[in-house]
């Protein structure tokens, strides 16, 4: 199983998703990574990616998708529109979605405690009007991000487990 872990920023991707992956004995891949410089000067100036910013970041998250197809794996990505997630699965049919969501006044809450990170909070507005959540058709599981990462991945991890 490919794994995406989904959400606006702030809502633990990128610590819930090394625990997933370790609890699934399978690789980790940071979303942030695969973002071109551009669209990292973009986002830490406070300015919303477009489509066309997002198009060769979630191709390169697909890419990488595809290639763990037979191995399994966990990756951070936004995803937050449908158009997005489509775009990832037919790059890597399967894919199977874990959505973070939260209460924003929680999440922006976490954004303003972090240091060093590109995405401020004057963006997290953007993010959940954007936000399209998972659709009934769509493979995956929502999971509340209000207790502790490691309580997160657990529940997540066994709902999963039940797909």
């Amino acid at each position: 199983m490919v794994v995406v872990v989904m959400g606006v920023a702030g809502t633990g991707k990128t610590t819930v998703g090394p625990l997933v992956a370790e609890a699934l004995g399978v690789p980790y891949a940071e979303g942030d990574d695969f973002h071109p410089p551009a669209n990292i000067a973009k986002m830490s100036a406070g300015t919303p990616l477009d489509d066309d910013d997002r198009a060769p970041w979630l191709d390169a998250i697909g890419d990488w998708a595809r290639g763990r197809a037979d191995g399994g794996g966990v990756v951070s990505c936004s995803a937050l529109k449908r158009a997005y997630r489509d775009r990832l699965r037919a790059a890597a049919p399967g894919l199977v979605f874990l959505h973070l969501t939260g209460d924003r006044e929680l999440i922006a809450g976490r954004m303003a405690a972090r240091k060093g990170h590109f995405m401020t909070t004057r963006l997290l507005d953007s993010q959940f009007a954007t936000l399209e959540p998972l659709g009934a058709d769509e493979a995956g599981i929502a999971v509340d991000v209000a207790p502790e990462a490691a309580v997160i991945a657990e529940r997540a991890v066994a709902a999963l487990r039940r797909l």
